[in-house]
């Protein structure tokens, strides 16, 4: 568990299935991802980042409001997927529900797991990946301090060729 000024990211609790269903069935949360996700998708998602974190102690965690409880969306790290330049690195992660968008949390959210991260794991730098439409992720990627890598740009092999959201770009932080 990870505490920061207002958030606590957690592990995966029944409880956050509706809330995570919701978030990952809303069109506009969705706009930069291949399809919206069935509950049997999310099931799968939440059992992912179960796996991860029992096997390497780190998964995109649950982003809770301190003050209210409330499951505000997701951040955290996990191995970077296959067939992407990730692929055998450590991958910072988030996606909130938009309510909850232009309030900070996932920047608070995304330092604290870098800084997780880099205490934590014996690794060099964290990256990142989102489509190049994705003003709003590769802008926060930005904030943070990542830098973007022009020559790790791919078309990822998990969305469908003739999709417009197979392009996607690739950031990297380095150990401070």
């Amino acid at each position: 568990m990870i505490d920061t000024e207002r958030l606590v990211l957690r592990r995966w609790h029944e409880r956050d299935r509706a809330t995570f269903y919701a978030h990952c069935s809303d069109p506009e949360v969705m706009r930069y991802f291949p399809a919206l996700m069935t509950r049997e998708e999310v099931d799968a998602a939440i059992a992912r980042q179960d796996g991860f974190a029992d096997q390497h102690g780190y998964c995109f965690w649950v982003a809770e409001e301190r003050a209210s409880g409330q499951m505000l969306g997701f951040c955290g790290l996990k191995p970077g997927a296959e067939g992407t330049p990730l692929e055998g690195e450590v991958e910072i992660g988030w996606r909130f529900g938009k309510e909850h968008w232009g309030r900070g949390f996932a920047k608070e959210a995304a330092q604290a797991s870098l800084d997780w991260g880099f205490a934590n794991l014996p690794v060099d730098r964290i990256g990142a990946i989102t489509s190049p439409r994705n003003t709003r992720s590769w802008g926060l990627m930005e904030r943070l301090g990542m830098v973007r890598a022009a020559d790790q740009d791919f078309d990822h092999p998990a969305v469908a060729d003739d999709s417009t959201l197979k392009r996607h770009i690739t950031y990297w932080k380095q150990r401070p």
